[in-house]
């Protein structure tokens, strides 16, 4: 088994693995080792993807998931890719936050301009224009936070996940 990683899992949270086994074999040891009654994770396998969440009464909002897909590249030969991140929930709710902050910031910005140019008062604007990337870098620090929160757990799912493909 060779693994390939970006950088430290906590860092940038992606891996990649070449195993000399089947994509099937595969998948079945996960099918295995999640439906096992002392297995704690939620999990969720559709073809060549599982998706696995930390369990009920230990999730929290910065509870991470860890999405694999196993592909197949030759009769014995798989690529595992894994990816660690925040529930869907979680993350469409961050990028409407920044989404929102950026266009505020645009409208503000011309609103400025316009005001300026015009010869009107702008102080409003361009202190809106000045708070919003403040803004942006407090939600990108809380974003880290949250991050560092789910490290335990995502430490955890990566354990399990290497137990299950050495058995």
């Amino acid at each position: 088994m060779t693994t390939n990683t970006n950088s430290n899992i906590h860092l940038r949270p992606r891996f990649k693995m070449e195993l000399n086994e089947n994509q099937d074999d595969l998948i079945s040891k996960f099918k295995a080792n999640l439906s096992d009654g002392d297995c704690k994770y939620c999990s969720k396998i559709v073809d060549g993807h599982i998706v696995i969440d930390v369990p009920k009464n230990e999730n929290h909002f910065w509870s991470p998931q860890l999405n694999i897909e196993i592909e197949q590249t030759d009769i014995d030969k798989t690529i595992v890719k894994g990816l660690f991140g925040p529930k869907p929930q979680v993350w469409t709710l961050f990028m409407f936050f920044h989404f929102a902050v950026a266009v505020a910031f645009i409208g503000f910005a011309v609103m400025a301009y316009v005001q300026w140019s015009l010869k009107t008062d702008f102080s409003l604007a361009l202190t809106i224009v000045i708070a919003l990337p403040i803004v942006w870098v407090l939600m990108y620090f809380l974003g880290r936070l949250g991050k560092s929160t789910g490290n335990k757990q995502m430490d955890e799912l990566y354990q399990f996940m290497m137990k299950t493909l050495q058995k």
